[in-house]
C-alpha cells in the first residue's frame, strides 16, 4: 500500500497548524513521508508536547530536601526516611488525565486510564500500593451521564481490581459544563528503595533497545493527536483510538520489570503510553542526548499487514522500551519468557542525533531526533484575566435542615458508596483508612509509617476566581492530609481546561497555577510530577477549569494518626474562625441553583498555622475534618454520621452553618482534650471555637432539627438512586 500524498487536509487531520508545517518543511529542507508526518504530529500535538503549557509550568516550585525526582520523568519521587533494614525509602507517585477516551469509549478509556499510571509508577522501580480518580460528569439528566458514569465506574474498578492495587481516595462531581467533556484523572502511588530508583533517560552508543510486553496491534493510533483536539459532532468517528487494556498482562508485565530491575541489566525504560512506540523511544534519547535506530521488522505484532505509520502511532496496552546492558540480554530475556511477555530487540542507541526508522528493508522516516522533544515548538500564547465574578445578590432567609437536606441530597455531596464499593480498596491488605472523608491511608509495609493521599479542586472557584481557586485547590489537599494526622509532603497535578488557542481560556490557566505555585511554596508541597489535560472542549464550550492537585502526606507512626472515629459525647471544636462567605458555595448552588460572588479568599499564612496546630496537638484530636464544600453543617453531619451518631449544632444564620471560609477544621474530642486544646489555641495564637456536641439520634442545626435515620437515607442512598 502507497502513502497517501501530503496535502493541506492531512496536515490538518494530524493536529498541525501551517506554520507548525512549514517548520518541519525548513527542519527537514522536503517534505515529509506519511510516517515521518504522523511522528511530528504525534511528537507536537499538546498532549506531548505541552507546547503551550511549558513556559508557565516552569514557573511552578518542583523542588526541596524531601524531592529525589521531580518533573521530567515518568513519576516524582520523594524520600519518606527510613525502611526496614535502615534501607531508604520513597514513595513514586503521579496523576493524569484519560479523558476523551473515557467520553469515546467509557470502560476501556478509564481502565487503560488507570492501566497507564500504574506503568508510570512501576517503569521508576516502585511497586504500587494506592491508587485514586477525580471523575468529572455532566449534568445527572443529561442523555450520556448515565452511560458515562457507569462505564467509567466499572473500567476504573476492573483494571485496578484484577491489576490488584487498591483504590484509596478520589472524587465525583457533576455539572453541565462537562456534558460533553468528562474528566478522567488516574492517580497512582507506589514505594521503592530510594537508590534503587530507575530513570528514562538513554545512555551508551549502541546499546540494545528492547520492546517488552504485550504485542503491537492498531488500537489507539492517532489517540495522542485526539487528544489534542475539541470534540465535536464528528466524535464517534474517535472511537478506534481508544486504546483496549489487559490488567492480567500488566500485572505479569510489572512483576517481569521489577525482577528484571533487579538484575541490573537496565540501562533506561520507558512506559510506551501516548503517540507508543515513538514517544518512548524520542523521549528516552532526547534525554540521553543520543539517537535511535529502530527496525520495525522486529516489533511483536498481533495483526497483519501493519505498516510503520501504525506500528510507531499504535497506543497498544502493557509495552516498555528498554535500554539494556548487552552483557545480560539473555538473562533479561529468561526473565520475560518466564513471565509469557515479549521480549524483543527492536534497534539501537547512536551517536547522532537522529531518529531512524526502518520496516522492509526501506527508511520510513529519518529525523533529527531533539527537534521532536526538547527543541519541539514552545508557545507563550497570548491571555487575559478573567472578568470579576457577579456580585453576590440578596439571598432569602435560608431554613438550615433544608439546606443540609439539599446538600446531602445532590449527587454531588451524598455518600459515594455506590462508587467505592465497586473497587477494591483493600487489596494488600495495608489500607488503613477507607475512602471517604479527606483522605485514604494506607501502612508502608514492614514499618511504622503511614502515607495518606488526597485529591481536591473546587471548578466553580476556579472559573470565578483562577488565583483564588488554584490557591484554594492545594490549601485543601493540604487540609485533608493533616485532617488524618499527616505531614504534607508533595503533590502532582492534573491540569484540565479548555482551548488555550482562547485568551480568556489562556487566562485561567495562568492565573490558577499563579495560585498553584504560591500555595505550593507557601505549605511546603512542591509539584514533583503531573500532567496537562487542554482543547476539553465540545462544539466551542469549555469545561470549567479543573486544576486537580493530588496531594502525599507521611504519617511517620501510624498509631499516632489522628484516627477519626467520633464517640457519643464528644465535643465539636471550629478551628480557624466562623463561617461569612457563601460566594461560590455548595449551598448556593444544591439549595438556590444560583452561582455567583467570588471565591472565598486563601490566607496562606493562616492555612499553614492552622494545619500546624492541628499536627502539634494531634495526641489530643479524635477526629478531624476540614471545612470546605457546604460548611460547618455539611462537615459536622458527615463526621457524626460515619459513626452513626447525631449532632447539635449550637451556631445560627446561614453563613455560620454554610460558609465556605478556608483553612477551618471541625474537631471532636472529649472535654479534656478540648480544654488543654484551647488553652495550647491561646499560645499558638489561633482562633478555636466550641461549636457543639456529638451523639444522640438527631441532627440539630440553627433551632431546627431531624432524625438522623431520616438523614442517613436521604445521604447514603441519593447516589444509587442517582445511577444505580
Amino acid at each position: 500500500m502507497s502513502d497517501p500524498a501530503i496535502t493541506p487536509d492531512l496536515v490538518a487531520a494530524h493536529g498541525l497548524k501551517p506554520d507548525e508545517y512549514q517548520r518541519i518543511l525548513e527542519i527537514l529542507e522536503r517534505e515529509p513521508s506519511f510516517t515521518e508526518l504522523g511522528i511530528f504530529s504525534a511528537m507536537w500535538n499538546e498532549h506531548c508536547s505541552y507546547k503551550s503549557s511549558k513556559i508557565h509550568l516552569r514557573k511552578l516550585p518542583t523542588t526541596g530536601p524531601q524531592v529525589i525526582c521531580g518533573p521530567g520523568e515518568n513519576a516524582g519521587v520523594v524520600d519518606i526516611g527510613d525502611g526496614p533494614d535502615g534501607r531508604k525509602l520513597a514513595v513514586v507517585f503521579k496523576m493524569e488525565s484519560h479523558n476523551h477516551p473515557s467520553y469515546i469509549e467509557p470502560y476501556q478509556g478509564a481502565a487503560t486510564g488507570v492501566g497507564g499510571i500504574l506503568r508510570d509508577v512501576f517503569t521508576m522501580g516502585a511497586r504500587p500500593v494506592a491508587a485514586m480518580n477525580a471523575l468529572s460528569f455532566g449534568r445527572p439528566e443529561h442523555p450520556k451521564t448515565r452511560q458515562l458514569v457507569h462505564g467509567v465506574v466499572e473500567g476504573v474498578g476492573g483494571y485496578g481490581n484484577c491489576f490488584g492495587v487498591p483504590t484509596v481516595g478520589g472524587e465525583v462531581r457533576f455539572h453541565h459544563s462537562y456534558d460533553g467533556n468528562c474528566l478522567v484523572n488516574a492517580f497512582a502511588a507506589g514505594i521503592a528503595d530510594a537508590d534503587s530508583i530507575f530513570y528514562s533517560a538513554a545512555s551508551g552508543v549502541g546499546r540494545p533497545v528492547v520492546y517488552l510486553g504485550a504485542k503491537t496491534g492498531r488500537d489507539g493510533v492517532g489517540g495522542a493527536t485526539m487528544a489534542s483536539a475539541e470534540f465535536d459532532d464528528t466524535i464517534e468517528e474517535k472511537r478506534p483510538t481508544v486504546q483496549v487494556g489487559d490488567p492480567f498482562t500488566e500485572k505479569r508485565l510489572m512483576e517481569a520489570c521489577l525482577e528484571l530491575m533487579a538484575t541490573g541489566a537496565v540501562v533506561s525504560i520507558q512506559d510506551m503510553g501516548a503517540a507508543g512506540l515513538t514517544c518512548s523511544a524520542v523521549e528516552m534519547g532526547d534525554k540521553g542526548g543520543l539517537g535511535i535506530r529502530l527496525d520495525l521488522d522486529a516489533v511483536p505484532v498481533r495483526e497483519t499487514n501493519m505498516t510503520a505509520y501504525e506500528m510507531m502511532l499504535s497506543e497498544s496496552q502493557e509495552r516498555m522500551l528498554m535500554v539494556l546492558d548487552p552483557a545480560k540480554e539473555a538473562e533479561a530475556r529468561a526473565v520475560f519468557e518466564k513471565w509469557d511477555l515479549d521480549f524483543a530487540v527492536v534497534g539501537e542507541t547512536i551517536a547522532e542525533d537522529r531518529f531512524v526508522v526502518i520496516h522492509g528493508g526501506e527508511t520510513k522516516a529519518d529525523l533529527p531526533l531533539s527537534t521532536l522533544a526538547s527543541s519541539a515548538p514552545e508557545y507563550d500564547r497570548p491571555w487575559e484575566d478573567s472578568p470579576p465574578p457577579a456580585p453576590l445578590g440578596d439571598l432569602p432567609a435560608v431554613d438550615a435542615m433544608e439546606g443540609l437536606r439539599a446538600l446531602i441530597g445532590s449527587v454531588n455531596y451524598c455518600a459515594r458508596d455506590w462508587v467505592i464499593e465497586q473497587y477494591d480498596t483493600q487489596v494488600m491488605a495495608d489500607t488503613v483508612v477507607l475512602p471517604g472523608l479527606d483522605a485514604g491511608v494506607i501502612r508502608v509495609h514492614g514499618t511504622e509509617k503511614g502515607l495518606a493521599f488526597t485529591s481536591d479542586v473546587t471548578p466553580r472557584y476556579v472559573t470565578a476566581n483562577p488565583l483564588e481557586g488554584g490557591r484554594q485547590a492545594v490549601a485543601e489537599a493540604y487540609r485533608n492530609l493533616v485532617a488524618k494526622g499527616a505531614r504534607p509532603l508533595a503533590a502532582t497535578d492534573n491540569l484540565n481546561f479548555g482551548n488555550p488557542e482562547k485568551p480568556r481560556i489562556m487566562g485561567q490557566f495562568v492565573r490558577a497555577l499563579e495560585g498553584i505555585g504560591e500555595a505550593c511554596r507557601a505549605l511546603d508541597m512542591p509539584i514533583v510530577s503531573g500532567n496537562v489535560s487542554l482543547y476539553n472542549e465540545t462544539d466551542g464550550t469549555g469545561i470549567h477549569p479543573t486544576p486537580t492537585i493530588g496531594g502525599v502526606g507521611l504519617i511517620e507512626r501510624l498509631e499516632d494518626r489522628i484516627r477519626g472515629v467520633v464517640q457519643p459525647g464528644m465535643l465539636a471544636l471550629e478551628l480557624g474562625g466562623s463561617g461569612t462567605h457563601l460566594g461560590q458555595s455548595a449551598l448556593l448552588a444544591e439549595l438556590l441553583g444560583r452561582s455567583e460572588g467570588d471565591a472565598p479568599p486563601v490566607d496562606l499564612a493562616a492555612e499553614r498555622a492552622h494545619g500546624e496546630f492541628v499536627l502539634a496537638n494531634a495526641a489530643w484530636i479524635t477526629a478531624c475534618t476540614d471545612i470546605s464544600d457546604g460548611g460547618l453543617a455539611y462537615a459536622a453531619f458527615t463526621l457524626a454520621e460515619a459513626q452513626g451518631l447525631g449532632v447539635a449544632l449550637d451556631v445560627k444564620g446561614a453563613e455560620a452553618l454554610f460558609g465556605e471560609d478556608q483553612g477551618r477544621y471541625l474537631l471532636a474530642c472529649t472535654f479534656d482534650c478540648a480544654e488543654a486544646l484551647m488553652v495550647a489555641a491561646g499560645k499558638a495564637d489561633v482562633p478555636l471555637t466550641m461549636v457543639g456536641q456529638f451523639g444522640g439520634n438527631l441532627v440539630k442545626l440553627g433551632g431546627t432539627q431531624a432524625p438522623l435515620a431520616e438523614l442517613s437515607k436521604l445521604y447514603r442512598g441519593a447516589f444509587e438512586a442517582a445511577f444505580g
